[in-house]
C-alpha cells in the first residue's frame, strides 16, 4: 500500500480514491487522485500539446545541515518529456518510456516521476485530459545526487508548464516531496533546490517554509564531485543515524550550519568550506560505511580544496574549490584516494552552482 505525506506528521493513507490500473494493452496508470490539495478550482486548459523539462542534480545537507541545507548542480539532471495523450484516459497519466537505466517501473505508482507528476495533475485537478510521460534519466541512482528529486522536479515542473505554469514553487516542491517519502523519507534538501536552484534553506516542514540563499553572482564556486563504483541507498543510510544526539553536537551543528549560510551569502568559500566539512553528527556515521571516504576527504583538503564532505546520503564526495583548474586536480586526488583507501574505482566532475533549477527546455504549442 502507498502511504501519501503532506507533512512528516500527517500520514495520509489512500483509499478507494487512489487507483491502480492494471491494462495488457497499455503502459501501467494511475489515477490522478492523491490526497493533495486542489489549488485550482477551475481546470486549465493545455497550453501546449507536449514539452520537455530539465531538472538538475543536487547536493543534500552540506555538511552539519541535514535535511535543512541543499544546492543545485549545473550540467547534471534528468529531463522529462510530457504530452497530451487521447490514448489514455481523462484524468490518469501513463508512462511510455525510461531511458538511461532498467531498474525503474513503468507504473506510475512506484515511479519517482510518475507519483510527482500525478500529485501535480490532483493540484490543477485535471480530469478531461489525459498525458504520457518519458523519463530520461542522466543521474545514477544511488549516488547521493539527487536522483529521485530530479525526476520528480522535471515531472511536476512538466505537468505545470502543459497546464500554463498555475502552481508556484512552493506547490511543486510539496509535488515532488510526494515522490520522495516513498523513496527516500520525507526530506526537501533535495527536491527544493532541484526546482528553485541555488542553495536553499528549509526552514520548515511543517508548514512547508523554504528560504532561497542567494550565493554572489560575481563570486566563482566549484564543485568536485566524486562518485565511486559503490551504491549507497539513501535508506539504509539514514539507518545508519543516532536517533539522540548529545547537547554537545547539536550546539556545534547549529552554529556549523549557521556560519556556513552566512559564508553562502557572503560569498566566503574559505568559511563555506570550514562550515561544510565540520558535520559531527551525520557524517562521522555514514563515511565508515562509504570505504575510503575518510581518505577522500582527507586527500582533498590536502589538494587544496576548502572544504569536502558527503554528497547526501552519498557515495558520492563533494569538495569546493574556486576554479575549474583547481577542482581537477582536486579531483584527481580524490579519485586516487578512493582506489587507495577503498578499492573503489571511481569518477571525478567539476561542476559550477545552477542557479535556475528545473526549467522548461522544450514545446510544442497546442
Amino acid at each position: 500500500m502507498a502511504i501519501c505525506f503532506l507533512s512528516p506528521l500527517k500520514p495520509i493513507t489512500p483509499t478507494t480514491s487512489l487507483t491502480t490500473i492494471l491494462n495488457p494493452k497499455k503502459p501501467n496508470i494511475l489515477r490522478c487522485n492523491f490526497s493533495l490539495p486542489i489549488i485550482t478550482t477551475t481546470e486549465p486548459e493545455p497550453v501546449f500539446t507536449s514539452v520537455r523539462s530539465f531538472a538538475p542534480a543536487t547536493v543534500a545537507n552540506l555538511g552539519p545541515g541535514f535535511d535543512f541545507l541543499g544546492c543545485a548542480v549545473d550540467g547534471l539532471g534528468d529531463f522529462v518529456s510530457l504530452r497530451v495523450d487521447p490514448s489514455v484516459h481523462p484524468g490518469e497519466l501513463s508512462i511510455s518510456d525510461i531511458s538511461g537505466t532498467k531498474n525503474l517501473s513503468k507504473n506510475p505508482l512506484n515511479n519517482c516521476a510518475g507519483i510527482a507528476a500525478i500529485a501535480t495533475m490532483k493540484m490543477l485537478n485535471i480530469r478531461s485530459v489525459g498525458l504520457s510521460l518519458s523519463l530520461e534519466k542522466g543521474l545514477p541512482l544511488g549516488s547521493g545526487l539527487g536522483s529521485s528529486a530530479a525526476s520528480a522536479a522535471a515531472a511536476a515542473v512538466a505537468v505545470n508548464e502543459l497546464f500554463g505554469r498555475k502552481l508556484e514553487v512552493k506547490d511543486l516542491v510539496l509535488a515532488g516531496l510526494e515522490s520522495e517519502a516513498k523513496v527516500s523519507g520525507y526530506h526537501a534538501d533535495n527536491i527544493a533546490p532541484a526546482i528553485m536552484g541555488g542553495f536553499v534553506l528549509i526552514r520548515s516542514y511543517d508548514p512547508l517554509e523554504l528560504m532561497s540563499l542567494q550565493f554572489p553572482v560575481e563570486k566563482d564556486l566549484i564543485f568536485v564531485l566524486v562518485s565511486p563504483d559503490f551504491e549507497a541507498p539513501t535508506k539504509k543510510m539514514r539507518a545508519a543515524l543516532p536517533a539522540e544526539i548529545g547537547m554537545s553536537h547539536h550546539v556545534w551543528n547549529c552554529s556549523q550550519a549557521g556560519a556556513l549560510v552566512a559564508s553562502v551569502l557572503q560569498g566566503d568559500l574559505v568559511g563555506l568550506g570550514k562550515a561544510l566539512s565540520s558535520d559531527r553528527i551525520v557524517e562521522p556515521k555514514r563515511a565508515p560505511l562509504i570505504p575510503g571516504m575518510v581518505g577522500v576527504k582527507k586527500a582533498a583538503l590536502e589538494a587544496g580544496a576548502f572544504g569536502c564532505t558527503i554528497s547526501g546520503a552519498g557515495p558520492t564526495a563533494v569538495a569546493v574549490v574556486d576554479s575549474e583548474d583547481r577542482g581537477v586536480e582536486v579531483g584527481e586526488r580524490m579519485v586516487e584516494a578512493f582506489w587507495k583507501e577503498g578499492n573503489l574505482k571511481a569518477v571525478a566532475m567539476v561542476k559550477r552552482l545552477d542557479r535556475v533549477g528545473a526549467r522548461l527546455v522544450g514545446s510544442v504549442p497546442r
